[in-house]
């Protein structure tokens, strides 16, 4: 071996690349060995789905390593002479052994637990079994009884320990300055390269990786436990511990107070085509026709078209989005899964087995697709239409149309539109389709052939919402020429608001309002409703709509065929959980009442009624109800019941 090869085969950079590689294939051995022993669970895995699962599952087993690596990795980097210390060189082999051989133990571990949980362990394990004292026997007779899997550890154990390369030389350098001067460049490329394989990815659109990116490469939900590694399942469920059964009401009473199991009547059979409009940062705010008496009835908005369009749609005077975030929309749009506390898609819990409008609907026939024009994979989308049901997605990986990137995270919303017009010409009637639009959105740019075609308004963001209202008219002027427009069901809101300016979108009550309304070509649906909905509301009403005569789970209600039972919208508006009738908003911290606001006398929220009006009936139930939802959710995300099937 010639000197020079072998000063790089021995160089500390080389050797940390071999060690994270080999602890890599003892991951992809260890989630072998976890299909082989619950075989019985995957016996419908076909050997390209199982491929499929392993390849995706490298990802999540990259991140785990190097966040179990860090302190090695960066006593390897560092360009430091005395790296080829033994002293030194022993240390940093310590920081990287001990915790991967942890990591690889627990990982084993959950081959057999997971058969009790149906799910990868994670930090929730720990407060579960906080106080019991006879833990760590019955991890004795599990190892016993287990012995397998115990074997399975030692063996893993002692290929990490034999093929582990334990020391390294810094090589040498005629010239000091040379030598730190490359030190410190490929030093800074190894860290940023680093940080990428722990966030799980590139580009400023990439959120970092999470559990429910698992769903990416699944056909079920506990198939994501194959993809997933135990060590990445609990650093990434530290700090998503925070659903506590509230005990608001005894068990075996909460269902008889409040349930989100519906189970619908036999209702009229519509087969009509369901298309949802989920509409990047389209604050109520924005449109002329919900505030045409804002500024003395001068204001006119930046939504010409959607505001001609809900003249002819089923509208609603208090209508509310579920979060603040876009990753919040999607479960609650279409899955009717509120954000309390946390994202839904970042808990522990994104692996649960739920219902959307896709999955019931494409039950009953319907073809079902997600539109994204974001690089696929992008804010976790791709792996939620995947659990959520979907038979196809569709991001930038699919589109077929002209160059249109805008440069930063998406397809321009006109092209990505007609698009989605185009493609949904070739489905099979009927189908359920969704398109999440982008363009507006910070950078808050436009197509440069547009410069100066529409209004700049207060704010950069309002000419975005002004092109992506006109790709919105572009997008119907092509929908009106295919055939399956006329019986199509079309549903419209927003994932949340953004960037407001008016005092009365700027409060805890403006921070949520987003459209909700429903279009049908005939105008059968026309007029102003008075009711209180919410995102989560959308999908029982699409159902409803559709003729669903299933029992599901929804933690909305059905507000086209029916009035609400329950004239309420919900939301956490952190740190305290919200509930808004038509004329009340009531702010609860968990324990008690904090904030009570008569949202028609006072608007912008000024002047807290708690402690004068909390004890009459309207705010009694009000409360009440809020506990009852807040407690069904808790139990129903953490026991995993949130489909009719887990009881």
């Amino acid at each position: 071996m010639s000197d020079k090869l072998s000063a790089f085969w021995h160089h500390p950079w080389t050797v940390a690349a071999c060690n994270i590689a080999l602890v890599m294939l003892l991951y992809s051995l260890s989630r072998l060995f976890f299909i082989l022993v619950n075989h019985d669970i995957f016996s419908t895995l076909t050997g390209a789905h199982i491929l499929e699962l392993c390849l995706g599952g490298m990802r999540f087993d990259l991140t785990a390593v190097l966040y179990l690596s860090s302190v090695y990795l960066m006593m390897q980097t560092m360009p430091l002479q005395v790296r080829a210390d033994k002293t030194y060189s022993t240390i940093a082999d310590i920081f990287f052994l001990l915790p991967n051989m942890l990591g690889l133990i627990v990982n084993n571990a959950d081959t057999v637990y997971f058969r009790f949980t149906d799910r990868r362990t994670t930090c929730r394990f720990f407060t579960e079994f906080a106080s019991d004292n006879n833990l760590l026997s019955v991890l004795l007779q599990a190892m016993v009884q287990y012995w397998y899997v115990t074997l399975f550890t030692l063996f893993s154990i002692t290929l990490l320990l034999l093929l582990f390369r334990y020391r390294c030389a810094t090589g040498n350098r005629r010239t000091q300055w040379f030598y730190y001067l490359t030190e410190m460049i490929v030093g800074a490329v190894s860290i940023y390269f680093t940080v990428i394989g722990i966030r799980g990815g590139f580009g400023r659109y990439t959120r970092p990786i999470t559990i429910s990116n698992a769903t990416q490469y699944t056909d079920r939900p506990n198939e994501t436990a194959i993809v997933l590694n135990t060590p990445f399942s609990l650093m990434k469920s530290v700090e998503n511990t925070t659903y506590q059964h509230p005990h608001y009401f005894p068990d075996e009473k909460i269902e008889s107070i409040w349930t989100p199991l519906h189970t619908p009547a036999t209702t009229e059979h519509r087969k009509d085509n369901v298309v949802i409009f989920i509409l990047e940062s389209f604050s109520k705010e924005y449109f002329g026709f919900y505030n045409r008496n804002l500024d003395g009835g001068t204001y006119r908005g930046y939504t010409p078209m959607l505001d001609s369009l809900l003249a002819y749609s089923r509208s609603f005077t208090h209508s509310y989005a579920s979060g603040r975030k876009s990753i919040d929309a999607m479960p609650s749009v279409l899955s009717s899964i509120p954000m309390l506390i946390e994202p839904y898609i970042v808990t522990p819990y994104s692996t649960n087995d739920i219902a959307s409008i896709a999955s019931c609907l494409g039950s009953r026939g319907y073809t079902t697709a997600f539109f994204h024009g974001a690089p696929n994979g992008s804010m976790g989308f791709q792996a939620y239409a995947r659990s959520a049901g979907f038979d196809r997605y569709y991001g930038m990986n699919e589109y077929d149309g002209p160059d249109a990137f805008d440069g930063t995270w998406a397809i321009w919303d006109e092209e990505f539109l007609q698009f989605f017009a185009r493609t949904m010409d070739t489905m099979p009637e009927p189908f359920c389709t969704t398109v999440f639009t982008a363009s507006s959105h910070h950078p808050f740019n436009i197509p440069e052939r547009y410069a100066g075609t529409f209004a700049e308004g207060t704010h950069p963001l309002h000419k975005c919402i002004s092109y992506s209202d006109y790709a919105l008219r572009r997008f119907f002027e092509t929908a009106r020429t295919q055939p399956w427009f006329e019986h199509t069901l079309f549903v419209f809101t927003a994932d949340h608001t953004n960037h407001l300016t008016h005092p009365e979108y700027t409060n805890a009550k403006g921070l949520y309002e987003v459209p909700v309304f429903f279009y049908k070509p005939d105008n059968s649906l026309a007029g102003i409703s008075d009711e209180v909905v919410s995102q989560t509301d959308i999908m029982p009403s699409v159902l409803a709509w559709t003729g669903y005569d299933e029992p599901f789970v929804a933690f909305g209600q059905d507000v086209l065929t029916q009035r609400k039972k329950e004239p309420y919208a919900v939301c956490y508006n952190h740190p305290v959980y919200q509930i808004m009738s038509d004329s009340l908003l009531l702010q609860f911290d968990g324990e008690r009442t904090t904030a009570l606001y008569n949202t028609l006398r006072d608007p912008l929220l000024t002047n807290n009624i708690a402690a004068e009006e909390h004890d009459t009936a309207e705010t009694a139930h009000m409360e009440q109800y809020l506990r009852a939802y807040i407690q069904q959710y808790i139990t129903r995300m953490t026991d995993n019941r949130l489909t009719p099937s887990q009881p």
